[in-house]
């Protein structure tokens, strides 16, 4: 198992790596943060001492060393629009996003898990169809449209629920449901589609025929080897509700890490946009990471032969 993981850190650190050097290329080759930031009548002096300052005259590859070293003491260097730490920046909005997505995803753990078991079980019937249904118009609404939906119906028309800001716990309720509820149907498709497979495997009708109740043979059989599919799925899911933030972040004005991102893109503010695609990076390779090391714990035969 030492091995397994080994190998499985050594890929995640050199994905993190490769994105941290995307990100920093990238940022560089699409605008100039000085003629953002800086006032439009700035004079070629002021832009001059801008860049000076902030290190962005150098030659690329320069910057890139210096940034790399200055990482690997765990400075991810200051925000060009206020000079503050930009790993400060980031985690003020952090809690924000945690409390959005950590309810999200318990929304789509109690909900794609249980209602894709259910929908197996009862396979043609009206609970199945009715619940694939549901789960067809979950997966196909993106986000942003399922979000102005919400808001339509329960802050616009019914009054129920405040449309934006993060005030109340009440403001969680639409972004929540609109992240989880997307996820929790791809979940819940791909929980059955995993345990429909199982049930037709013989050992199970073998189980059963052999006066095991149909209960215990779902949950000593069919649940431990639906596990694998239904654990790649959800760890797809929380790498998706990380990214999803972004955009429902927007549409409901929550002030997390999402809405810092968008903001801080438009000023070309590289160490903040830096830091933040590494955290994002970061979450979804950890997210990753924690499938492949589940895979070594349910099925020995992948942990031997990695």
């Amino acid at each position: 198992m030492l091995g397994f993981t080994t190998i499985k850190l050594l890929r995640a650190l050199l994905t993190l790596w490769a994105v941290m050097t995307f990100a920093f290329v990238f940022m560089r080759l699409t605008g100039d943060p000085a003629r953002e930031l800086l006032p439009d009548n700035a004079t070629e002096e002021v832009v001059a001492l801008f860049r000076a300052r902030w290190g962005l005259d150098r030659p690329l590859w320069e910057q890139y060393l210096a940034y790399a070293g200055n990482l690997l003491h765990g400075d991810f260097g200051r925000s060009l629009a206020n000079g503050r730490e930009a790993l400060t920046v980031v985690l003020e909005r952090l809690p924000a996003t945690l409390t959005l997505t950590g309810c999200a995803f318990a929304l789509v753990l109690a909900i794609g898990v249980p209602g894709g078991v259910l929908a197996a079980l009862n396979r043609g019937r009206s609970l199945d169809r009715i619940a694939m249904l549901i789960c067809s118009l979950g997966y196909s609404l993106p986000n942003f449209v399922l979000g102005v939906g919400l808001i339509f119906v329960f802050a616009v028309g019914l009054r129920w629920l405040p449309s934006s800001g993060s005030a109340t716990p009440a403001h969680l309720i639409l972004p929540v449901a609109t992240l989880g509820l997307s996820g929790a149907a791809v979940v819940a498709r791909f929980t059955r589609a995993a345990v429909l497979e199982v049930l037709q495997q013989p050992y199970v009708r073998a189980a059963i025929a052999s006066g095991e109740s149909r209960h215990a043979a779902i949950v000593n059989h069919v649940l431990p080897n639906a596990a694998i599919p239904i654990v790649t799925i959800i760890g797809f899911s929380l790498g998706g509700l990380v990214g999803g933030s972004i955009i429902v972040e927007q549409v409901f004005g929550w002030p997390g890490i999402g809405r810092l991102l968008v903001e801080v893109v438009g000023l070309r503010d590289l160490a903040v946009v830096q830091a933040l695609v590494m955290l994002f990076a970061a979450s979804m390779t950890a997210a990753n990471l924690a499938v492949d090391l589940a895979y070594g714990l349910l099925n020995p035969k992948i942990r031997r032969a990695a």
